[in-house]
Order: structure tokens, then sequence, then C-alpha cells
């Protein structure tokens, strides 16, 4: 099941993406509220799809997780990146935050700081949780998945570098496109993951191949934060990290969700 988050009439409201009735394209059928507050009841109306702007999925009321390095060929990659020596293998999920205040919805505008000469694109899957979590075992750790959708760790790198740490690199506003829907049902062993600019495909992989799983990412961080309806974790990102430049186009697409489109100035 998809679950949109839109702008209609100058109202913002909650959906589920369906078929149109009369079998020609998708439609939204409308729920009451926001599903993880109010369930899946439905309002009776339907709106074409055509007609809507989807908007980023979810604004978390308190935090955005984000995991680093957690695909081998990007911890590799990383070397020539930040032109250290050998990067180690994060025996544990590396974690850090993003502000909620970065977030942005598909069809949104990613904005270069002044200040940074080298943005980046790190294509991502994303976690939405959906219920109060803390301490919560490996084995129960999906049950309080909601869903999943697609992000965009927008990166400001030479910042990254300079700090030392990553919270200023990675927390401008427009540095966390999410979405285009919350896919609530989804192969999370297999799930591709593809970046592309300008249709150029940058990274390509799949959660097959995450060093930390999401089940253990999820049982980690509830650890150290209680976990809220609405808190986001990004899952890490695979090689093929690269630059995004003023009018271009970045997309990250999962299969089983869709493509996230933004542009860049």
């Amino acid at each position: 099941m998809k679950v949109a988050r839109f702008s209609y009439e100058g109202e913002i409201g909650f959906g589920i993406l369906d078929r149109a009735e009369n079998g020609d394209g998708v439609e939204i059928v409308e729920l009451l509220g926001d599903p993880m507050a109010s369930g899946f009841d439905t309002t009776g109306r339907r709106i074409a799809f055509g007609d809507v702007r989807l908007l980023a999925p979810v604004i978390p009321r308190s935090k955005i997780v984000c995991v680093g390095k957690n695909y081998l060929d990007h911890v590799e990659e990383m070397k020539d990146v930040t032109g250290g020596g050998a990067v180690n293998v994060p025996a544990e999920p590396l974690l850090f935050l993003k502000p909620n205040t970065s977030i942005i919805g598909p069809g949104e505008t990613i904005v270069r700081p002044a200040i940074s000469d080298r943005v980046e694109h790190e294509g991502e899957l994303a976690v939405v949780i959906g219920a109060v979590a803390k301490q919560v075992p490996v084995e129960r750790a999906l049950e309080v998945v909601f869903g999943f959708t697609c992000a965009n760790d927008v990166s400001a790198r030479d910042l990254q570098i300079k700090d030392g740490q990553w919270s200023r690199a990675k927390g401008f506003d427009t540095f966390c496109p999410l979405g285009p829907v919350i896919e609530t049902d989804l192969d999370i062993a297999d799930a591709k993951i593809e970046t592309r600019v300008n249709g150029e495909v940058r990274q390509q992989s799949s959660t097959a191949h995450l060093i930390h799983s999401i089940a253990s990412i999820v049982s980690y961080a509830s650890e150290a934060f209680t976990l809220l309806p609405g808190d986001v974790i990004l899952t890490g990102t695979p090689a093929g990290v690269g630059l995004l430049e003023a009018g271009e186009t970045v997309e990250v697409e999962v299969d089983g969700i869709g493509i996230l489109r933004n542009t860049v100035a």
C-alpha cells in the first residue's frame, strides 16, 4: 500500500494510491487524517492523482536518524573522497542526526549553500517509524515500522571534511528530500536503489548489500533515542556519491516505492 501526503485545493491531506474506478489511471483515496495517528478510515472522496501536488510523505515530529558507511563499496570510496587512509567498516551502526527542517518533498528544489563548493547526492532507503519505541529487540524491530520511502542525504562534503563531524554539512535546509510516497509493504531484503543525475546513473545497489540490517539499525537507534511515530531513519548510501550542480535534476528510485525527483539551485 502506497500512502501519500498531498496538497489539494489549498489543503493538506493524506491518502492511499489506488487504480481509478474507471480503470484509467490512478486516484488518491482520501484518508480522514494522518494514518499514523488516525488509521486508514477514509472520507469517501477520490481525487485524480494528476490533480494533487505530492508533498514530503512525512514531517518528523522530532528527528531524522541517519546511518553512515553502511555499504561496503561506499566505505571503500570514502578513502578517496576524504583523502584519508584506510576506512574501517563500522562494527556497529554509525549514527548521526539531520534536523526536520532539512526535509523537502518531491519536485522541490535542493538549494546549494553559498559557503559550500562540494554538494553531493546520497540516495538511500528511508524507514518511517510508526510507533513509540524504546530499546526494541532486533527480532521485534520491524513491528514499529510504518513503512518505507526514498531519501536523498544531501551533503556538503567539503564542510563535512572541514568540520570533522557531520551536523552542519548534512543539516542545511533542503538537504533531506523524501518521497514520493510511503510504501507499507516492501521487500527490504533486496530493494533495488538507483540514483540518477540528469538521467545518468550514479548509484546502483540493493539493500541486500547493507552492512547492518534494517531491523538491527532500528533496534540500535532505539537504545539511544526514543523513536516516535513519524521519525525517519536513513539507512545509508551505496557507492557513487557525486557532485550536484545548479540546474541539474537528481532522482532517487527504490523499486516498489517510486522516484524521488528534485532540481538543484
